[in-house]
């Protein structure tokens, strides 16, 4: 191991990928950063914007962030279609963006898309979904939101057979962020 380094050539080699490794990783926290920061601005907008009931602001302010992939905001967003705060309701729009919010382990936007599913709002009523989505979103959930997703899972399968609620269990341990 120590004959590896001793070549000047290598050095050379390690020191050059150990600088552009660097750099890379600097560019990365710095683009995070800013993506962060704007992220944070948006999101800070649409609370102020939500707090005074200015629905069409905070939509305005989230739908940027969402665009941008915030997951945060993705769910709140959804929240708003599914209610027709400051944008018309629609239960297809709030599902999408439930969707994409949930696929990146949001617990907030997971729960919705379980009630989406367990109700058919925008999606193909289906209480082996819902159940999943409602399984994960507990299992991500603070503590104070946890019972809250668990009693809305347990309400789900109290309309499911066995075998569903096996197969909304598989489905929950098989899911990956990412992942549908």
């Amino acid at each position: 191991m120590v004959g590896a380094w001793n070549s000047a050539e290598r050095t050379g080699r390690k020191l050059i990928s150990l600088r552009v490794l660097v750099s890379w990783i600097a560019l990365s926290f710095l683009s995070a950063a800013t993506i962060g920061i704007a992220h944070a601005g948006d999101l800070a907008r649409s609370n102020a914007a939500y707090a005074r009931r200015d629905y069409v602001r905070a939509a305005k302010a989230l739908s940027h962030a969402a665009r941008r992939g915030n997951r945060e905001a993705q769910g709140r967003l959804g929240f708003m279609y599914e209610n027709g705060l400051g944008v018309p309701q629609a239960y297809d729009a709030a599902a999408s963006l439930y969707i994409d919010g949930a696929r990146q382990g949001d617990p907030f936007a997971q729960s919705r898309l379980g009630l989406m599913y367990d109700k058919g709002h925008g999606v193909p009523q289906d209480f082996v979904l819902a159940y999943k989505w409602l399984n994960l979103a507990a299992g991500r959930a603070s503590r104070r939101e946890r019972d809250f997703f668990l009693r809305l899972r347990d309400a789900v399968s109290s309309k499911m057979t066995p075998d569903q609620i096996l197969e909304g269990q598989r489905m929950a341990l098989d899911w990956r962020p990412g992942e549908w």
